[in-house]
């Protein structure tokens, strides 16, 4: 049986999760939902599919350190420090030159460290049936989630003719991959059945994507071929990195691979996920007081409904009094107060303070 290996993107600031989630402690390595930090979680859930040893994190160089603190059970060496964000194919781009390097005859799974999945043993069913079905045909496979609303901020993916089963679950071949929607047309994919929401997840063999890449994206590959060369001579990864990937494209691999590759096929989740995107997500998963309040921390209320408090800080109260769908986070050196409707202003917040010069140790 070949190689397998995972792949974890655990990149990005998470500003929508601002002020819990900063620069130096982003979203990924905080326990947003559940009790442990988002990429720890993720790596467990893998346990019983993938040996931790075939793990590779793909990480900012700044946060290294911390993933090897919350994650010890991972090989130090297969923890990547980028030097510069570049977006997911330059990240995917990468994997496939490490993970050839350890087999070239490999199959890789690509995932992201943030999502929320509660139901692992579906997981890794739905994924060894992915990996089953990239070991026998040159095919990059998707996870495709089963939609429950028509939401908007997603990408979807349309499912053509049925393939074969694999592992218990029917491949699909995929007709396109579509933007967010409006809601309007949201509503029409949920009714058709026949969309599935894009989560990010990707399995492929190296060869597959390789040859994806060598054909859509020759410069960023070239670039990726002259890192690899350097490793050959014996140059350390950090210092090809640091020289050559602040240079490279900035694209996604959707845009740069995905919806140009010749043959994509899906997998249907059988899991829960949720991508846990920004604070109104929460409280999907916590329980909320009579009145639609959801708490966390020392809390108390009178006359306040709907209302979404997270507060970290020990010893310290958050009193609400008369006062209807808000977010309050409430942390050791910043508390944010904004209405829910609102909520998706965060990040632009957070830009503001970035530029001010006094302010952005902040952020």
């Amino acid at each position: 049986m070949k190689q397998r290996y995972v792949v974890i993107m655990a990149g990005g600031n998470g500003e929508r999760f601002w002020p819990e989630s900063r620069k130096a402690l982003p979203k990924q390595f905080l326990p947003i939902v559940g009790e442990l930090p988002m990429l720890t979680q993720t790596v467990r859930r893998l346990e019983g599919l993938i040996d931790a040893q075939n793990i590779f994190v793909i990480t900012g160089a700044q946060h290294r350190s911390t993933v090897l603190k919350i994650c010890p059970e991972l090989d130090a060496d297969k923890v990547i420090g980028e030097p510069q964000g570049r977006d997911t194919a330059a990240a995917v781009a990468l994997a496939t030159v490490l993970v050839a390097r350890e087999d070239p005859d490999a199959v890789f799974a690509m995932l992201p460290a943030d999502a929320v999945i509660q139901d692992r043993e579906k997981l890794c069913s739905v994924l060894e049936a992915a990996f089953l079905l990239a070991e026998a045909q040159s095919v990059l496979v998707t996870i495709g989630i089963t939609p429950t609303q028509p939401a908007t901020g997603y990408g979807y993916i349309e499912r053509a003719e049925a393939i074969k089963s694999f592992g218990g679950h029917t491949a699909y071949a995929v007709s396109r991959f579509v933007e967010k929607p409006k809601l309007e047309t949201a509503q029409e994919y949920l009714q058709s059945g026949n969309y599935f929401w894009n989560a990010g997840m990707f399995i492929w063999s190296v060869s597959s994507i390789r040859l994806e890449f060598e054909r859509n994206c020759p410069e960023l590959w070239a670039a990726l071929a002259a890192i690899n060369h350097g490793l050959d001579s014996g140059e350390p990864l950090d210092s090809l990195l640091s020289e050559l990937y602040p240079g490279l494209e900035k694209i996604s691999i959707d845009y740069a691979i995905i919806e140009k590759a010749a043959t994509v096929a899906m997998i249907e989740s059988t899991f829960d996920w949720d991508d846990v995107g920004e604070w109104l997500a929460i409280p999907r998963h916590h329980s909320a007081d009579a009145d639609g309040n959801c708490f966390t921390g020392t809390v108390r209320a009178l006359s306040a409904k709907e209302n979404l408090v997270i507060n970290r800080k020990e010893g310290h109260l958050i009193a609400l009094l008369g006062v209807d769908d808000l977010v309050v986070v409430h942390t050791e050196d910043a508390t944010l107060v904004c209405r829910k409707e609102q909520a998706q202003q965060i990040k632009s917040l957070v830009k503001s303070l970035s530029e001010d010069s006094q302010l952005n140790l902040f952020t």
